[in-house]
């Protein structure tokens, strides 16, 4: 076997494995991002690049081009270009939203569109080395591509592993149910006042067809998590927008709110769904995913630990 041969096949292979584990994450949900197909375009296109990038680096010091190599990791950089163009577009549909995202829950999202290329370039550049070193040792194209296969394969899935986490509200926090109730004008739920209704229709459409959620912390640095404003702004967004929601543009008073009850730490919400289904409303809350910059854990500080 020459050594063009089993360095052709390192490149073919780690760009098959790097776009193909981008794709393993690229998915359409209930979010509809990316959209499809102009979302699956750009970042498939992305992906390949990046995994091309990743899989040609070994070849290119294997034959001693130092130069190609360097270029490549200038070229790598160009990515992080990747999550400003993803804020920017996300930024600017937050007007026709109903019930916007919020600047967290959009920078979340930017900051994982550029962390997958990079993702994607490391499954590239591990399976296409493993093909390299393989095609040295066993002298064997087919050996080498199924180790690089093997290798690409075991790094994708530790990375995946590794990233996993608390990944949902519902690893945060016990939801239940709880009354909608008014005092006067005010909106509450458990006690805690979400807004001032002045419109008695709107008041009796409330507590017709809204429903309430406690969402309890299961432990202090779970409880600092739900605090953060961004994070209750992905709570009302993504229930809102697998529920949905009756409100119109011209009828701020039926914008879902999720406050927080600054003595307990519990967070409450008020909605009204376009269909009256609580164990739909709390499931979709549970799937609501933690956001990267909400993250809060007080209790790894010794002064947290004092204070818990």
């Amino acid at each position: 076997m020459t050594m063009s041969s089993h360095l052709v096949g390192a490149v073919i292979l780690g760009t098959c494995a790097g776009a193909l584990a981008r794709l393993d994450t690229l998915i359409v949900d209930y979010r509809q991002y990316p959209s499809y197909p102009q979302g699956y375009t750009i970042h498939m296109t992305l992906a390949v690049i990046a995994a091309f990038l990743g899989a040609v680096a070994i070849p290119a010091l294997a034959v001693k081009d130092f130069a190609a190599a360097s270029f490549l990791a200038l070229a790598a950089t160009q990515f992080r270009e990747v999550r400003a163009i993803e804020r920017e577009t996300l930024l600017n549909l937050e007007d026709s939203e109903l019930v916007p995202r919020g600047k967290a829950y959009i920078e979340g999202i930017a900051r994982v569109f550029e962390a997958r290329n990079y993702l994607a370039m490391l499954t590239a550049f591990v399976s296409s080395g493993a093909v390299v070193v393989a095609g040295e040792l066993l002298e064997n194209l087919a050996a080498a591509l199924a180790a690089g296969t093997a290798a690409g394969a075991l790094v994708w899935l530790a990375i995946k592993r590794a990233v996993r986490g608390q990944h949902v509200v519902g690893d945060l926090a016990d939801l239940e149910l709880a009354p909608i109730e008014f005092d006067g004008p005010l909106l509450t739920v458990c006690g805690v006042v979400l807004m001032n209704i002045g419109l008695e229709e709107a008041r009796q459409r409330y507590l017709r067809e809204g429903i309430g959620v406690v969402l309890t912390p299961k432990d202090p640095s779970a409880k600092a998590t739900l605090a953060n404003i961004g994070q209750r702004q992905a709570i009302a967004h993504d229930a809102s927008t697998v529920v949905g929601i009756t409100k119109e543009v011209d009828e701020p008073y039926f914008t879902p709110l999720v406050r927080r009850d600054g003595k307990t730490g519990k967070v409450v919400m008020a909605i009204v769904p376009a269909e009256r289904n609580p164990e739909a409303l709390l499931e979709a809350i549970r799937r609501v995913p933690v956001l990267e910059a909400a993250v809060r854990r007080p209790t790894a500080s010794v002064a947290g630990r004092m204070v818990d």
